[in-house]
């Protein structure tokens, strides 16, 4: 058996045995955490919504294909592989987008090659910066964005640079 399979019952009897020496009720404190999920869910879903279907149709009409394949060269010249750009494009706004897009460079090249470990590299090192902003700023009630999404964006796009050079430096 692998470490792995003992982790969720080990953390489950860890929050257990944590709550009777602070004793607390861990019962009433779950219904009172998934309540606070449900008001959440509720806040959140109309915003969360709107993300998805832009992204949609933004992925659908093609315009990030097309975007992508206008900013290929420029991603080319700081060492990320032009075949990834509607990858890096998509990222920050779909994990789900992304992960499609991730499957067809694996079936395109492989997971094993250049692009393929750059495209691991990029999908597990960001995040969908959207989707997360909008779960965070709704339950902060920070209304003034004013630096916090270009900060994400430009932080993703210099880990992907960076990531990228790194990838290629192992050859």
């Amino acid at each position: 058996m692998q470490a792995t399979t003992y982790i969720i019952p080990a953390l489950f009897i860890f929050i257990l045995c944590l709550s009777i020496v602070k004793k607390q009720n861990a019962y009433q404190t779950f219904v009172e955490g998934a309540t606070g999920a449900i008001n959440l869910m509720a806040k959140v879903f109309p915003y969360l919504l709107a993300v998805m279907i832009a992204v949609e149709i933004f992925r659908q009409t093609g315009i990030s294909a097309k975007i992508a394949h206008f900013v290929a060269p420029a991603f080319n010249l700081v060492g990320i592989p032009s075949e990834l750009a509607e990858l890096v494009l998509i990222r920050p706004l779909s994990g789900a987008g992304a992960m499609a897009i991730l499957d067809n460079i694996y079936q395109t090249y492989g997971t094993d090659t250049l692009i393929g470990k750059t495209a691991s590299m990029i999908y597990g090192s960001s995040e969908t910066i959207f989707y997360i902003s909008t779960i965070y700023f709704t339950q902060s009630k920070v209304r003034n964005l004013r630096y916090a999404i270009p900060v994400a964006i430009i932080a993703t796009l210099v880990g992907v640079i960076v990531g990228a050079w790194m990838i290629r430096m192992q050859g």
